[in-house]
């Protein structure tokens, strides 16, 4: 090896191997006060990848668990108000089974208050956690993102759905019944089935308000118990509720006037909510007489209540329309009889039927205008009392809510099985990124050390290598 004054090989291998320890120096002393092997995507272009992967995972997550959590308060506020809502049946039971008892000797319409009061309370309970009929600023169909699917749309959100799970009254079949001694009218001399799809049922309501359509389409899911709600739905302005006896009929009562007609229009001609033929029938819950009119013209009637008597005077003596029955429901109330109404009665041609809560009797003129006699075609007048309908009614409506009050804590616990995989998974993820991530510490500071000692060997051997050519002035003396 020659001597070089120009070029000192020596020193420049020190210096490079001096540059090289610095920098393991420096890399080592960041891992060690960072805490991660990767500060630079220069450090593991591949890993740095991976570990973000992992890091978004947990970050959705955390925040899916979040949702979660807000998802099961809101189930959890359902579940309180299904809860409070039951405690109300089991008063509204309470209540209809003591006015149904011929042994009660008190105020039935006491009872009725309590008990149309806590409907209205079932009601307003309904609607303030969100599956009443009157608030719609509550979805019905909860979606609670978590992740850790596939991609978003898959595997990623828990779905629970209560759509048709209403707990109002009109929801829970309960509208319009009552306590009081109102008799149920039975429609259909089989047991009501559901109306199958394609097939329909036809209900023709007759009130003092006039004729009412409630028409029930069959379509595939439906259940008896929802169709029989749809036709509550759709008889709720006219104070008239149905639902199920003891032996399955279809029934219908109120407090109100009213004559009922239901057609069921079957394809296969099996019975569904009522027969394939026609089935009638009027409110015999109250005071009932039913007058068939006589051809001639200028039929005179006469309603009396107490000591009042009524002359109401028909236009269409043959056959009765509207016009008749508002003309004669008009001069009752002109007379201050709010007491007994008219309706026109399907169950035979010609015929009204008078209805009332008090008793009353009805006579005409057969033409003859002044001259009243009795009815012979008339039925005796007769009130009675059931309010075991209210019952049934109170029986099915239990069976709903619980089958809602299932619905919300299926719901519940699918979340929190949700939470759970969650969790355990942002516990895998985050090991998985600490993995290639972080940094080992151990052997960072094993690192150092053998850093620290080849720096400071390549200072050692720099200032060696820059004296050797120092050696050269000796050849020069």
């Amino acid at each position: 090896m020659s001597f070089s004054i120009q070029t000192n090989v020596n020193a420049m291998v020190a210096q490079e191997n001096l540059r090289v320890n610095s920098e393991f120096q420096s890399r080592t002393i960041q891992r060690l006060t960072s805490g991660y092997r990767i500060n630079s995507s220069s450090d593991d272009a591949a890993g740095l990848a991976v570990a973000n992967q992992f890091r978004s995972s947990t970050m959705e997550l955390t925040q899916g668990v979040r949702n979660a959590n807000d998802g099961i308060s809101q189930l959890q506020i359902m579940d309180g108000g299904l809860t409070n809502i039951s405690n109300i049946l089991d008063r509204l039971k309470t209540l209809a089974t003591q006015s149904a008892s011929n042994t009660f000797t008190g105020d039935r319409g006491t009872l009725n208050n309590e008990y149309q009061a806590l409907l209205t309370e079932v009601n307003r309970q309904a609607d303030n956690i969100g599956l009443g009929a009157n608030n719609s600023s509550n979805i019905r169909q909860l979606g609670v993102y978590i992740g850790g699917g596939q991609d978003a749309n898959t595997n990623s959100t828990v779905n629970v759905d209560l759509t048709g799970s209403g707990v109002d009254a009109t929801s829970l079949g309960l509208a319009q019944t009552s306590v009081l001694t109102n008799a149920a009218v039975q429609v259909g001399a089989a047991p009501a089935s559901v109306v199958v799809a394609g097939d329909t049922a036809t209900f023709d309501i007759q009130t003092t308000s006039g004729n009412h359509t409630v028409v029930i389409n069959g379509k595939a899911g439906d259940t008896l118990q929802g169709q029989i709600n749809q036709l509550n739905a759709g008889m709720q302005s006219l104070g008239i509720t149905a639902s199920l006896d003891q032996t399955g009929n279809l029934q219908f009562v109120s407090a109100n006037a009213f004559s009922v007609s239901g057609v069921a229009a079957g394809a296969g001609g099996a019975p569904n909510l009522v027969d394939t033929t026609a089935e009638t029938a009027n409110n015999t819950g109250l005071n009932n007489v039913n007058y068939t009119t006589q051809a001639g013209g200028g039929n005179h009637l006469k309603i009396t209540v107490g000591g009042t008597s009524v002359v109401a005077t028909l236009t269409n003596p043959a056959a009765p329309t509207s016009v008749d029955i508002d003309s004669i429901n008009s001069a009752l109330k002109a007379s201050g009889v709010t007491s007994v109404s008219a309706v026109l009665d399907q169950t035979g041609t010609g015929t009204i039927s008078f209805q009332g809560s008090a008793n009353f009797s009805v006579s005409d003129d057969h033409g003859v205008s002044g001259t009243y006699a009795g009815l012979t075609n008339s039925s005796p007048a007769a009130a009675g009392g059931n309010p075991s309908v209210a019952i049934n009614a109170i029986t099915a409506a239990i069976k709903s809510l619980g089958t809602t009050q299932g619905k919300v804590g299926t719901g519940e616990n699918a979340i929190n099985y949700a939470i759970n995989l969650a969790k355990s998974q942002i516990s895998n993820f985050a090991a998985a990124e600490s993995q290639i991530r972080d940094a080992d510490v151990a052997a960072e500071a094993a690192n150092l050390t053998k850093a620290q000692v080849l720096q400071q060997s390549s200072i050692a051997a720099m200032a060696q290598a820059n004296s050797a050519p120092q050696a050269v002035l000796k050849l020069l003396q």
